[in-house]
Parts: structure tokens; sequence; C-alpha cells
């Protein structure tokens, strides 16, 4: 129950800090953010079309998409976001924070990107691009934040033909990879590590490993000391696993040696959640 109260109100959190992004950063400067926001203020800024209902309708096809891809729970959390964002859209107002464009654009890309991390980290997004780049993300092992960067690429190129001004571009592009940046730094379920666990409760810790959605596999070892043998058990996790995995090691072996390393690589047989 708690879990899902923090799950609903990551996704409303969120959505108003991207939304206080757009209007009180990136929308007063005319700067773009990434994806289907960046299309929708395009559009807005050229056209007398609302930003906040262009934001809505964009959506929509991209949301069916990921319906049918990704699951209902995730697209469910990702039409909440969206929802969200466009009321909060129409309720602040728009109105710029600070006067510089360069400024704007680092903490408006910060925000945005805090919003949209913190949407992805409890198993939600929102909606657009962020979709797109879980679909592929789903079938190829990419950082989503790196993803979203190169699905933006269309969106600079078109201010800078629209607008013919580089700074809009450059600074727009400072936006968007900041934003992408904070998003991998908060979304960590693509970073893998690969922890081994010397342990005497190898019965144990099989019984609760075993449980989740990961292989693990155990090796005989011997101490170079005490010429001792052990069981060293192996697995592959991601780092927003791994909280859950060293509260199972604590509360099982106490004892247990536990190296944990990142993993540049997996090859064969990974099971994404």
């Amino acid at each position: 129950m708690l879990k899902r109260l923090w799950t609903y109100f990551s996704i409303l959190f969120g959505a108003v800090i991207i939304a206080a992004g757009f209007n009180l950063f990136l929308i007063p400067h005319h700067l773009l953010s990434g994806g289907v926001s960046g299309v929708a203020m395009l559009i807005g800024y050229f056209t007398p079309l609302n930003i906040s209902v262009l934001y809505f309708v964009l959506n929509i096809p991209i949301l069916l998409a990921g319906w049918f891809q990704l699951g209902k729970h995730f697209v469910v959390l990702s039409v909440l976001s969206v929802l969200v964002t466009t009321v909060f859209l129409e309720i602040i107002p728009v109105s710029a924070v600070a006067t510089d464009m360069l400024l704007s654009a680092v903490f408006g890309g910060i925000l945005v990107g805090f919003g949209t991390g913190l949407s992805f980290r409890v198993g939600g997004s929102t909606g657009g691009f962020d979709i797109i780049g879980s679909i592929v993300t789903k079938y190829r092992d990419f950082p989503v934040g790196s993803v979203l960067v190169s699905l933006n690429a269309i969106v600079i190129l078109a201010v800078t033909y629209l607008e013919n001004d580089w700074n809009l571009a450059l600074a727009s592009m400072v936006s968007i990879y900041l934003a992408g940046k904070m998003i991998d730094m908060l979304h960590i379920s693509h970073i893998k590590v690969t922890v081994f666990i010397v342990t005497n409760q190898t019965e144990a810790l099989l019984e609760k490993l075993l449980k989740r959605p990961r292989g693990v596999t155990k090796i005989k070892t011997q101490g170079a000391f005490s010429h001792k043998e052990k069981d060293m058990l192996m697995t592959v996790t991601t780092k927003y696993e791994l909280a859950e995995l060293k509260h199972i090691i604590t509360k099982t072996d106490p004892d247990a040696f536990v190296n944990i390393v990142e993993t540049v690589a997996v090859m064969g047989q990974f099971r994404k959640n």
C-alpha cells in the first residue's frame, strides 16, 4: 500500500516539476524541451494553438503504442503523468524566473530531467518520446536518457530552421542534454552490477535469491589461508534492485563476504522487468 502511494506521489510530483520547468524557464525564452513537449512548444510558438493542449493531443497515439508494447500498468502511470502535466501547464503562469537564456536552459533542463527521471524510477514515464525510449530499451540495452537525447535531434534542427537563431538552438541542446543526464542519474535500472557472495548459508540464501527474477551461479571456493571450503554465489542484477539484494543478504547471513562490481555488458539471457 505504501509503495503504491509512493508511486503515485512520485508521478504527481514529477509532473508538477516538469510543468514548472516548462512555464518558468523554457517557454518564456522560446526554448525547447525534448520529445513531444518540444514539438508542442515548437507548434505553439508559431501558431495560436495552446501548448498544453498540443502536449496532451500529441501524446495520445504514443500512449496507445505503449499500451500494447509496454503493458497497462506502465501506460496508466504515463497517462496520469501526462494529465497532471497538462493541468499544471494551465495553472502555473508562464513567467521567466531568470532573464538569462542560458541559466533558464540549465535549470529548466534539470527540472524536466528530474521530473522525468522520478517518473521512470517508480515504473512510469511522462509520455511522448519517453515511451518510445522505453520501447527501444526494452529490446536494446541502452540508457534511456541517451536514447531520448538522440530522438530529440530533429526537434532542434526544426527550431534552428524556423527561428534562424543558433543561440536558441544551442541553449535548447544544453537543456535537453542536462535533462537526459538527470534522467540517467535517477533511472538506474539499465546499470548492471555483478554481486559475488561468499557465504556459509548457501541454501538459505538461494531460497530467497531464486525468488527474484535473476539467475544465480554457485561456485565452490576455498580460503587460501584457512583452507576451508565455502560456496560463492554470483548473480547479475541492476543498481535499482541492489538495495533489496543487500537487505536479503544482510538478513540471511550477516557474516557473508560480498563483493559488488559494476558490469560493462551482459551477454546471454538477462530478464528485464
